[in-house]
């Protein structure tokens, strides 16, 4: 029962003084799904209280403070002493996020190899680098702290080549070129990224036509940057959305997923301090697509 004495106080910031263990922005999103009931009825965060509602609570389980093992299908393209090279399906998550604490690419590394590089935090041991959800690919895993670092200081000095094949709406004028547009996160729509700004990090994006077809083209895209959505918030920009892409317009795909694939990466072994080329082949679904072209 809520105290007469609190009337005229937010529900969110009510329930962070009665409950100090929890961080806000977590009680928030109870109240936004549902948890927490005034008087039987659901309402905003922002709710103000009169005194006198009964609050009923019902938590959410608390994510994991590290990411646990699982038995789950890893394919290995490459391995050497220092570096692991895995070809992440569309649909995998590579590490736990909101809403996403099983079933990662991450979860499945531990199961297979039971430690990694930990400069990246206990929720991300041995991610150098990141592919988006429903990108297939090819991605590079470090298993020392040494092996981390120095891919690390190979992706921020843009040593790594990074090859994509990335099929998008339209005909794209000209056989290549090269896109750079700084990428920020889109003020109205948050969970997109945009090029339309001027404010933005910088990114670098270069293509060149693999094939055409009626109404769609076939690009191999090099990324110079690793900005977050960056080949989809460019290819955009063009006036020429990823296939499947529906965040950017594009409409959905009967296979689920978006025509983006991290098809080859460049890179010198940190231990072998050899060049290793490594080459992802493309998943059955998006052979089968172009088939359908």
């Amino acid at each position: 029962m809520v105290p007469v004495s609190e009337a005229g106080k937010r529900l969110d910031h009510f329930l962070q003084e009665q409950m100090p263990a929890y961080s806000r922005s977590r009680l928030q999103s109870w109240v936004k799904g549902g948890r927490v009931t005034v008087d039987g009825k659901t309402e905003k965060p922002s709710f103000l209280l009169r005194g006198g509602e009964l609050l009923e609570i019902r938590p959410d389980v608390l994510p994991p403070l590290r990411a646990e093992a699982e038995d789950l299908p890893l394919e290995i393209l490459y391995e050497d002493e220092s570096v692991v090279a895995v070809n992440k399906p569309a649909g995998m998550v590579v590490h736990a996020g909101a809403g996403n604490h099983e079933g990662t690419l991450v979860n499945a590394l531990l199961h297979r190899f039971g430690s990694l590089s930990g400069v990246a935090g206990d929720l991300r041991p041995g991610i150098v680098h990141r592919l988006d959800r429903y990108t297939s690919g090819v991605i590079l895993v470090a298993k020392t702290d040494t092996a981390h670092a120095a891919l690390a200081a190979q992706f921020s000095g843009r040593k790594v080549e990074k090859m994509y094949i990335a099929l998008v709406h339209g005909e794209v004028q000209g056989e290549s070129g090269e896109i750079r547009k700084p990428i920020a996160r889109d003020p109205v729509h948050r969970t997109k990224m945009t090029a339309r700004l001027a404010s933005g990090r910088e990114a670098i994006t270069s293509w060149r036509v693999n094939r055409r077809f009626p109404r769609f083209t076939l690009l191999d895209v090099l990324i110079g940057t690793g900005r977050t959505h960056q080949i989809r918030v460019h290819l955009k920009s063009l006036g020429h959305a990823v296939a499947g892409d529906k965040l950017y317009g594009a409409p959905a795909h009967h296979s689920g997923r978006f025509f983006l694939h991290a098809r080859q990466i460049r890179f010198l072994s940190p231990s072998t301090k050899q060049p290793v080329t490594v080459l992802a082949p493309l998943p059955p679904e998006l052979e089968l697509w172009l088939k359908e072209l």
